[in-house]
């Protein structure tokens, strides 16, 4: 196994108040899969990877990933055991944006001191298997935001981790450019070989993964196959969904367009408006509920 997690529990106190993200987990991810972490927001999907990847403490359990017990790791490892085994990737990114995109590759590797030739030669690796050999020499902002998530993607390989943690990679990105991420992130696990964990709020990017991981109340809830009737039909209910979402918006704008154009009286815009705002929030809170932001 990569990763072995037992009896998992955080716990946050903010004042007298404490708040249980995690209770009792438990997980295995063998070497080499690709797995997707789905669930409602609030499930504990980001506070597991974030223990997985050595940014946050566990409050009890224990965590192994490739060979090491990143639960008993004191703070000075778990800085160098997340520079040499993890790669993170974050839906913002986290790109330095007064560097160049080949730069901001680079940036890692200097962290863990390598030599400078060597850095050039991996830089310019990873800038082909992500295929922006025209947009090396580009800044964050000149980019478009896939383009950004696959700088993203190559400076979490800077180092050649064995695992991938990837954090709503698509979470701000159109179907389009977020089913080309999750392509990318697909050829990191089938040709280089690494572990990769996706925390996801939609079915429909969790399905390129191997196996889904279904997490709610701080619980692993469920282990899915990426065809299992239970993820299909949340997915076509979910696109149904953002379709009536995106009719309304249309309907929204176009009344818009009628006030403006003295078409209708203003208390008909309020009244219509009012209606359609209503119906929108309805669909919006609906996805909510089965974990999928719009």
């Amino acid at each position: 196994m990569a990763i072995v997690v037992r009896d998992l529990v955080k716990v946050y106190r903010v004042g007298a108040l404490e708040v249980q993200a995690l209770r009792g987990l438990s997980m295995t991810v063998d070497e080499g899969e690709m797995i997707s972490i789905i669930g409602p927001s609030g499930s504990g999907k980001t506070t597991l990877l974030n223990i997985l990847g050595g940014l946050d403490r566990a409050t009890a359990g224990y965590v192994k990933v490739f060979e090491t017990e990143v639960t008993s790791l004191a703070p000075d490892e778990l800085v160098e055991y997340r520079r040499r085994k993890v790669g993170h990737i974050f839906q913002t990114m986290n790109l330095i944006p007064t560097l160049t995109a080949a730069e901001n590759i680079e940036l890692p590797m200097i962290a863990l001191g390598v030599p400078k030739s060597k850095r050039m030669r991996r830089v310019e690796e990873l800038i082909d298997i992500m295929e922006l050999r025209e947009r090396r020499d580009h800044r964050p902002g000149e980019l478009s935001g896939g383009e950004q998530q696959r700088v993203a993607i190559a400076a979490a390989l800077a180092n050649d981790p064995p695992l991938i943690l990837a954090d709503e990679p698509t979470g701000e990105l159109d179907t389009a450019t977020a089913r080309l991420v999750v392509g990318y992130l697909s050829r990191v696990n089938r040709e280089l070989g690494k572990t990769v964990i996706m925390v996801t709020h939609d079915p429909a990017v969790a399905r390129a993964s191997g196996r889904i991981l279904r997490i709610q109340d701080g619980a692993i809830r469920a282990d899915l196959e990426p065809l299992w009737p239970e993820l299909a039909s949340a997915t076509s209910y979910a696109d149904m969904l953002r379709r009536r979402i995106e009719e309304v918006e249309r309907q929204l704008s176009q009344l818009e367009d009628e006030f403006r154009r003295g078409a209708i009286s203003g208390e008909q815009y309020v009244e219509r408006q009012t209606a359609l705002k209503r119906t929108l929030s309805v669909f919006r809170e609906e996805l909510h509920r089965l974990g999928i932001v719009h």
